[in-house]
Parts: C-alpha cells; structure tokens; sequence
C-alpha cells in the first residue's frame, strides 16, 4: 500500500499510527540505551565536545521520527524538483540578461529545477593536483577558444585529450608569473615577493584574472587573491579559477560598486584586463582607491604604447599616462616602472587630501554605507574612517589586536570565545564528513571512500561567517582550504574585520543567486542563517536550488540552526536529492546539525 493512501485516505488512523510510532522514537531518544556507555555516564558532555558523543541509534530514531512526520504532512510535500535541460548547465542567474550588467529581478521568476553537471563531467583531482590539472568537461571552454587565445595562454595551459594542464610553479620559470611577481616586489622595495606578507601586503584584488597562474602563484606565497571578472559564456576566467580551487567570484568596474567595504584589499592588480580607467570621470579608478587601503598598491601592466580614450587629447596617450594624471588628484604616488608594469601607491596620510593642489574631487561625506552594488560614486571614500590604518602598521596577528578589535566594536572575551567554539566545532565536523554517517550512500564505480576527507575539500562556503572564526580554525587545524566569507547584507555588517585580518569574504544577500558559476564549492556552511531568513522575504525553496547550483557534486552541506528549521531543510534537502542526517548535538539546547551530501547526477 502506497504511503499516500495510509496518510491521506484516513487520516484519523494515520494520525494515530503516527502519535505510537512518534512516542517510540522518542522513547528511544530519551531512554539511555544500554548498549551506547557514553550516554550513560552521569558526567556532563564537554561544551566544546557536543558532536562526538551522539549515538547510531538514537540519531537513527530521531530520522524515522522526522521521516514519518514528513510523510504525514503528504507526499506531495517530498517531491523531487525536476532535473534542468542542458541550457542550464553553465547557467549564471542574475547574469544573463547582458554580459556588463547585472539584475536579479528576472530570476525568480524562471522554472524551478536542479542544474545537473555536463555529460563530460567529472569530479575534480585531489588538491594540490588539481590546481594544475582540471578536467575540460568540467568548463565551458572549447578548443577553438583555447586555440585562438593567443601566445601567452598557450604557455601557460598545455590542452590535452580531456584535461588543461598548467604549468607548475615546481619546476623552470617557463610562464614568467615568478619573474613577474618578483618585478612587482622589487618596485615596492622588497627583496623578494616572498616579503609580500611581511610588507603588509595579505590580500590582493586582481582584476579580469585570465586563468589564475598569477593567483595561484599568490597563493603559494600565504597571500589571499580573490579574482573578479564580469561575467563571460564561454572561456570564462572566473569558472576557470574555481575549479582549479582558487578563489573567484564575477565582479565588474562598469556600473556598481563591488561588494566589498571601503579599506578592504592591500593590493589591486590589473594585468591586461581590458579596463579603460580614465572613462566616466575616473570613477572606476576612484572604485579601486575606495577598496584599497591606506598604503596599498595598485599594479597595472598594459602595453604603454596603446592608445586609450575617444577624445583627440588622449587618443596618444598611453592609459598609464593618463592614470598617472589622475593619480595625482587621488593622493597615489607613481613608486615604480618597469617594462609595461606600473606601480602607484595610496597615501597613507589623511591630511594629505587637504593639501591637494587639484582638489577636484570631493571627499564622500557617508563612509559606512553599505557597498552591495550601490552606484558608482565621484568622490573619494574612507579618508574619516577608523579603519584608516596603513597597511605596514597592522597588527600581524590576522587583525585581532584589542585596539584593532575596538574598532571593530568588539569585545575580546566575546571574539575569544567565538574563536574557541569554531575551534572545536570544525574538529567534530571534519569527522562527521566521512562515509562512516552516510554508509547508504553508493561509491562511484571503482573510487573507494576517502576517509577522512582532508583532501576532498579544497575550497569553502561560510554562508553566514560573522567574524571568520571557522576560516582560522582552518587555517590553525592545517587544512589547505580557503574560505568564501559571506557576511548576510541584513545583518551586523562584520565583513571589515573579515578582510582586515587577511581572509576572502564579500556582502551578499541570500534571497538573490550568489555570483558564481555552477559547481565552484567542496562545501557549503552556515550556521543560523535559515532562522534569519526565515523573517526575510526570501524564499528557502529558492535558497536551496541556488545552494545546490553552487555546489559541486559529491559536495557537503553542514547547516546548524534551532530543530524546527533544522526539519524545514531537511524536507527541502530531499526535494533537491541530497544525501542528509539530522544530528542531535546532545548540549540540552534546542540546535540541530543537517549534514549532507550531493550525489553525484549523472545524464
């Protein structure tokens, strides 16, 4: 008998079979179970302890509980989206409408479905591996493309039958990135480009960052590169970082503002990236003096005999000329030159707009609006900020000095112990990320389960990250994983201290599509971010779908927020195909975990 026609044909005894069924399962949670010690001990479980001591059983009996809840509700409830056409494939939402603007009004109202992978498609390579090798099927590139795209790229990628190779930074100098970032470091004064961290120099922006052998090289050095490029159908520069594991998101210079705070990148790089910096009364530029801090540096590398600009004044001057120009109403100083590489630096001193000699442009009198693609402005911003700090005298302790931590508006006991709770909390979600919870689930044909998966996850989401406490755990626990911070635009607005202390992070606001392409993240993570939109006019149906497109397969997804809501996801887990447990955290608090897993959906 189908389960439709038991819930739904007589629903006077379904609710009572229902009710007994309900009352053993939580009977079973309840009643410590004889078998399982740990739950018998009258010794209270550790805070900083509550994952590792739930029991199989237990956690089996909560499932049931829920599944015949949802059941209950109807089966219609439990249906499965359908799966996308292949148009969807490299779908972008929010992007394609035109390839410069972006607009999220059109999206929701497009079919609900899953995006599934390419029918070429496979799981990335092991990190570090498969930064250099990526697997073609995986990017929306094709070999006319790669042919026609000119000397430099060939040098740089070696394609094969079914695989982009790039080259090593391990063996010769063949693609010059070494020698380049060696040239940069010389103009600042330094030594070496493995001084870049001690010069103050922890995050850089690039700009329009071609297949991220300069990104990748950054990396190798503990710098963090994010690289924006506008969106693009084919080839694109962004979805060909991602899955080389580095990190990415589509931004563009033309319109709006990035979404970043003012004083947010140490370094911003343009290397023939395309953008003409003297159009539109220099506000793109004046873009980058926002985002770029007290003492940071912006690099351009452009062939200085083409000519930029319409009007006859400019049509011979080399655009390095003519940011040179403007630099000097924006307070940067020309530091160095070498071959077609220019270096400016940003003042570090306040008082210096103030004695401009071409005072032209203004001062932007509100410096803490909140940057999510607002209008591009013509004025310079930042200058009255407490975060006014040159970048040679920050603290070298990832920004969490007490004075840089008033600033924030932060109190030191409150971030010490966020530290501590994501300390712990990433050890016990690292063990619960291995086959052992998920021993249902299907191995691919000839893989065995990696366990525990400290290889499989190269890059991660934290939806809702706060301070970035889960980023440093990371980083302290030794995972070569880096962090997508996403600080939610409708709540406290922490994404300065996130960049201040040298991560990757960006504004967002989770009722519109994240600006990436399909399956860029190992994993995906947030903690109480389904409560906070549960009061928003976003759509957790939606979030989902967006969360799955994002997701690569084979995928996590590790959600914590209060039980009611920890149930909502679990249905919609289902309606997306995830592989998920619900687990009780076991420290008499009403907080769930949702631990899942995409499969992976082949055509």
């Amino acid at each position: 008998m189908k389960v439709a026609s038991v819930f739904g044909l007589r629903p006077r005894i379904s609710g009572l079979l229902f009710l007994i069924i309900g009352v053993i399962a939580l009977i079973t949670i309840l009643v410590p179970n004889s078998d399982d010690s740990s739950t018998t001990s009258t010794t209270r479980v550790p805070p900083h302890n509550i994952y590792s001591n739930y029991g199989r059983i237990k956690e089996q009996a909560a499932i049931d509980y829920l599944d015949l809840r949802f059941f209950s509700l109807g089966v219609n409830r439990l249906k499965e989206f359908p799966l996308c056409g292949k148009e969807r494939d490299n779908y972008v939402p929010c992007y394609n409408i035109t390839e410069n603007d972006r607009n999220c009004e059109f999206a929701r109202k497009e079919e609900r479905c899953v995006v599934r992978p390419p029918r070429d498609y496979k799981i990335p390579l092991r990190w570090p591996v498969g930064r250099d090798i990526i697997w073609t099927g995986n990017v929306k590139i094709t070999k006319d493309q790669f042919l026609s795209s000119g000397t430099m790229t060939k040098r740089l990628m070696l394609l094969e039958e079914n695989q982009i190779t790039f080259h090593s930074e391990d063996g010769l100098i063949f693609d010059g990135v070494k020698d380049y970032a060696f040239q940069i470091a010389e103009m600042i004064g330094l030594g070496s480009d493995t001084e870049f961290p001690q010069a103050g120099i922890r995050t850089v922006l690039d700009i329009g960052c071609g297949f991220g052998s300069f990104g990748a090289h950054l990396v190798s050095l503990n710098v963090m590169p994010i690289c924006i490029a506008e969106y693009e159908t084919s080839g694109s520069q962004v979805q060909l970082a991602l899955e080389r594991g580095l990190p990415a998101m589509i931004g563009n210079f033309f319109s709006k503002q990035l979404p970043y705070p003012a004083l947010s990148f140490d370094m911003v790089h343009c290397a023939q990236c395309g953008i003409t910096w003297d159009i539109k009364d220099a506000m793109l530029l004046l873009e980058v003096d926002r985002v770029l801090k007290p003492g940071g540096y912006f690099v351009l590398t452009s062939p200085t005999s083409k000519a930029q600009g319409n009007s006859p004044d400019t049509k011979k001057t080399s655009i390095s000329t003519r940011v040179d120009e403007l630099s000097k109403k924006i307070c940067w100083s020309l530091s160095g030159q070498q071959d077609e590489t220019f270096l400016w630096q940003k003042t570090a001193d306040p008082n210096c707009y103030s004695s401009r000699s071409q005072a032209s442009i203004p001062l932007c009198k509100d410096d803490d609006s909140v940057p999510y693609y607002q209008t591009l402005v013509p004025c310079i911003s930042g200058t009255k900020s407490k975060r006014w700090i040159p970048i040679q005298n920050r603290s070298t302790a990832s920004g969490t000095s007490l004075s840089e931590l008033e600033i924030h508006g932060i109190k030191p006991e409150e971030f010490d112990e966020d530290i501590q709770v994501w300390r712990s909390a990433l050890k016990n979600y690292w063990s619960l990320l291995t086959p052992l919870i998920f021993s249902d689930h299907p191995k691919r044909p000839g893989d065995e389960d990696p366990v525990p998966p400290f290889y499989m996850i190269r890059n991660a989401m934290d939806m809702n990250a706060r301070y970035g406490n889960l980023n440093l755990a990371l980083l302290n626990q030794g995972k070569s994983v880096w962090v997508m911070n996403v600080v939610p635009v409708k709540t406290r607005n922490t994404l300065p201290i996130i960049l201040d202390r040298g991560f990757a992070g960006v504004l967002h606001d989770w009722c519109e599509p994240f600006p990436t392409y399909p399956r860029t993240y190992d994993m995906l993570h947030a903690n109480e971010l389904l409560t906070h939109l549960s009061s928003e006019r976003c759509s957790l149906m939606d979030l989902f779908l967006e969360m799955d497109r994002i997701l690569r397969p084979e995928g996590w997804v590790v959600l914590s927020d209060k039980l009611g809501v920890i149930e909502m996801a679990r249905t919609l887990a289902a309606r997306v195909r995830w592989e998920a447990r619900v687990i009780d955290i076991e420290d008499g608090s009403d907080q769930r975990l949702l631990v899942c897993q995409k499969p992976f959906l082949k055509k």
